[in-house]
């Protein structure tokens, strides 16, 4: 399998580096993200640092996959996560954020074929999904521009500091594995 399946003519997507520290700082950091997962406080300089030090890039080692989106000019675009890797039932969640700078670019499309080529063409993954926002209409849309099925709504599902909010949950499956 080619490196190719990791990059375009815009983006690649890479493991972490440690210069990528202040990147992550700015995103593990920013109190708007939080309410979309289950982050309930700062990470320090520290703990970012050693994370991308022992982590292995290794899906099922770490039982993540974090990438950087790398934009063609060198910057930092952003990043792609698989987490809640499940090896038995073949399936991971799929969170991705792009930094302000460069939404409404198609980087995010971009990623997200990326990755998902990388999980059913290299792992041989079954299935990827995502919990999204129902007020969220861009990330929705992004994940139906990619193939990605609304199988339910999920009602209050994430505790944010309006209340609680309901999410869709979003699925693809491998359409290599019959």
């Amino acid at each position: 399998m080619s490196f190719a399946l990791l990059y375009t003519d815009e983006i690649r997507l890479r493991a972490l580096e440690p210069s990528d520290v202040d990147v992550l700082m700015r995103l593990e950091n920013d109190e708007e993200l939080w309410e979309n997962g289950i982050v309930t406080g700062p990470f320090s300089r520290f703990q970012l640092e050693r994370y991308i030090a022992e982590n292995t890039n290794d899906i099922y080692v770490d039982g993540q996959l974090r990438l950087v989106i790398e934009h063609c000019s060198g910057s930092v675009a952003g990043v792609i996560d698989l987490c809640t890797f499940d090896a038995r039932h073949s399936r991971a969640e799929v969170g991705i954020v792009v930094l302000k700078a460069f939404r409404r670019r198609g980087i995010a499309r971009s990623a997200l074929s990326l990755l998902e080529r990388h999980c059913f063409s290299l792992l041989g993954m079954h299935q990827l999904y995502a919990y999204v926002k129902t007020s969220n209409a861009a990330c929705i849309n992004l994940f139906h521009s990619a193939g990605f099925n609304t199988t339910g709504v999920l009602k209050d599902w994430l505790h944010t500091g309006r209340g609680y909010q309901d999410v869709c949950l979003l699925q693809k499956m491998n359409p290599l594995i019959a």
